[in-house]
């Protein structure tokens, strides 16, 4: 019976490219031309912050130069995808246009590049959103990218671990610097979590893009304060600056 129904709704609609709304043969896919135009990362990234780095070989362990001069506020990271072109619609339709399909199969591709960071025990949590932002917005992305991403590692997930207790205006055209001074006491441990991350417990932060690292360090910090053990991040893209 479940395949008759499955098989009717494909009839009635069928998968459809993520970016350009083309038929493809599986749910929440893209077509070849979408896929070929997809900035995937691959090869040698930084270790630190996920951006990419001259080489190929992608188990080799580098840091890119502002890694080098300037700690982050966690242990190690990795994107899925550049934020350029198509990875830049896939960021900005997850994050303003309700497209849940897209954390879905984003999951899929960040947990292919997250695997080797994995340690015993990781707690999959997302960077907050305050509560007036989440309740305009209706949902928040970057838990939605959590979410499916702990399912498909295996790994347990805490929707609320990390609050952001003032609300901070948009830090889309801020420098790094102005940014973490936004940010500055933003962002705490959920007073009732505390027992989640005990005894150095890692833990996995979600984001759906990495640009100055700002929040994540943010969040980071907040993590340590209350204990927790190594901190990795994953965001489905990365910005870099373009020269």
């Amino acid at each position: 019976m479940g395949e008759i129904v499955q098989t009717a709704l494909r009839m009635i609609y069928p998968p459809q490219c993520l970016i350009c709304r083309e038929m493809v043969e599986s749910d929440f896919g893209l077509c070849g031309a979408c896929w070929r135009d997809t900035p995937f990362l691959g090869g040698l990234v930084c270790d630190g912050c996920g951006t990419p780095l001259p080489g190929s070989n992608p188990d080799e362990i580098a840091h890119c130069d502002a890694c080098l001069a300037y700690p982050r506020g966690w242990d190690r990271a990795r994107a899925a995808l550049l934020y350029h072109d198509n990875g830049r619609r896939l960021v900005l339709g997850m994050k303003h246009n309700d497209r849940n399909d897209i954390a879905r199969i984003g999951a899929l591709w960040l947990a292919r590049v997250l695997r080797p960071l994995i340690l015993p025990q990781m707690l999959v949590a997302p960077v907050p959103l305050h509560w007036l932002r989440l309740m305009s917005r209706r949902y928040n992305q970057s838990a939605r990218l959590a979410r499916a991403l702990a399912g498909e590692l295996g790994l347990s997930y805490c929707p609320d671990l990390l609050q952001r207790v003032r609300r901070t205006r948009s830090l889309g055209r801020m420098t790094g610097e102005e940014r973490r001074a936004v940010l500055a006491g933003a962002i705490r441990l959920h007073p009732g979590r505390r027992h989640r991350v005990a005894a150095h417990r890692p833990v996995l932060l979600i984001d759906d893009v990495l640009t100055t690292g700002a929040t994540l360090s943010a969040c980071g910090a907040a993590l340590r304060a209350a204990g927790a053990g190594p901190i990795c991040a994953g965001v489905l893209a990365r910005a870099v600056r373009e020269d």
